[in-house]
């Protein structure tokens, strides 16, 4: 999708700012975005099932993941019915090319902290790039209902980022954790630049 020139951070801290004109192309293709929308609130709450079957022993991870699950698939159901509307069906989900992208970039191997401290910063990226989105369309896109549904999935997002990266702070250490943080930010404006533009997909 078009990207601003402007290199300057966004207020999530994202290198690469998207271009707000991304909306003008989202909005031609409403059904697909609220499709590849839909798909990605299931898949959020599916991966935090994951999360907390893989460290089931992390007290406040599972406290503060548990209730997100319900919150996604809430998403998931208000999406649906969106769709069902406007008179549109949801259509196939595709391969999410972002986040295969963006998964690469884990560091395989290491220690159980490790393992942790890479899905955390995966989970804290797609989170906060997802809700630069919904803000864009929250501000830019024209019809006043559809600024008010994703006004809401805006704030949802911010707490989700805020809390992945919490919990990578509280487990491994603010230092280790922020460093680590950067090292994504970079790897994905990079991603970013070189991917194509598609504005029937929310990354």
């Amino acid at each position: 999708m078009p990207r601003s020139s402007s290199q300057s951070k966004t207020k999530l801290g994202l290198n690469l700012p998207s271009d707000p004109r991304w909306v003008n192309l989202a909005e031609k293709s409403l059904e697909e975005i609220l499709t590849d929308h839909a798909y990605c609130e299931q898949k959020a709450a599916t991966s935090c099932i994951t999360l907390i079957q893989k460290f089931p022993d992390y007290e406040r991870l599972v406290d503060e993941v548990s209730p997100v699950v319900t919150e996604e698939w809430g998403h998931f159901r208000l999406v649906i019915a969106e769709l069902k509307k406007r008179g549109m069906k949801l259509g196939f989900q595709r391969k999410d090319l972002y986040v295969q992208e963006l998964l690469k970039f884990q560091k395989g191997g290491g220690g159980i902290e490790q393992q942790l401290l890479e899905r955390l910063m995966t989970f804290a990226l797609i989170e906060a790039r997802s809700c630069e989105r919904f803000r864009l369309l929250s501000l830019h896109i024209s019809e006043p209902s559809l600024r008010d549904f994703y006004h809401h999935f805006m704030v949802s997002e911010a707490g989700h980022y805020k809390m992945f990266l919490g919990l990578a702070k509280y487990y491994i250490g603010e230092e280790k954790t922020m460093a680590r943080w950067q090292e994504y930010l970079t790897y994905e404006a990079d991603m970013l630049s070189r991917m194509d533009p598609d504005g029937t997909r929310m990354h």
